[in-house]
């Protein structure tokens, strides 16, 4: 079993890569095989609406996204992390997002299991964690939940507070990552 995450956050060691990070680590613990892709310093282009995938299924885009595309297609599992910029996804998340497009048309992310991990200083945690939701459905993935860290500055989401009452980031972290495991098991692989 291999679980993927993914920090679309623009900077290194970052509040997100660090609740990725955790939730990584649960999941090893429970047993899966994990890897993780970092967005930052990768030359990933926009989308550029050409329809190429649509007929192909591939997307004609040269670039450091192709890892990332031959990561998601061997992962079980997959841990979509971003910031929260002005209560939305990073840009690169959404460009991310949006590069996987060419999945849609031929359901190669059906029946993955995936979790969202927010990190967010004070607002947006609910509409990204909607929007993230709404991509996996799009997708035909498997959602198994979301994760907030609160923190404004590099590192406080090792002491914030999560999004459920009495719980910190890290465990929120944590609990996504032995969930994705517990949800790929369910689902027999």
């Amino acid at each position: 079993m291999k679980v993927l995450g993914i920090v679309c956050s623009p900077r290194k060691e970052g509040n997100t890569e660090i609740l990725v990070t955790e939730a990584l680590a649960a999941a090893r613990e429970a047993g899966a095989v994990t890897s993780l892709f970092t967005v930052a310093d990768k030359a990933i282009a926009f989308c550029d609406g050409c329809g190429a995938c649509l007929k192909s299924g591939v997307c004609k885009i040269k670039d450091d996204m192709q890892p990332l595309y031959q990561e998601m297609l061997s992962a079980d599992g997959i841990i979509f992390g971003t910031p929260v910029y002005y209560n939305n996804v990073s840009a690169q998340a959404k460009t991310v997002i949006d590069r996987t497009y060419a999945f849609r048309q031929t359901r190669q992310l059906r029946g993955k299991a995936a979790a969202a991990i927010v990190a967010v200083r004070r607002l947006g945690a609910g509409q990204v964690l909607s929007l993230l939701y709404s991509y996996f459905v799009a997708q035909r993935m498997i959602i198994v939940g979301g994760g907030v860290g609160f923190g404004r500055d590099k590192g406080e989401v090792r002491e914030g507070v999560g999004g459920a009452p009495g719980s910190t980031a890290l465990e929120e972290a944590r609990a996504i990552g032995a969930g994705v495991v517990r949800m790929v098991g369910r689902m027999g692989k």
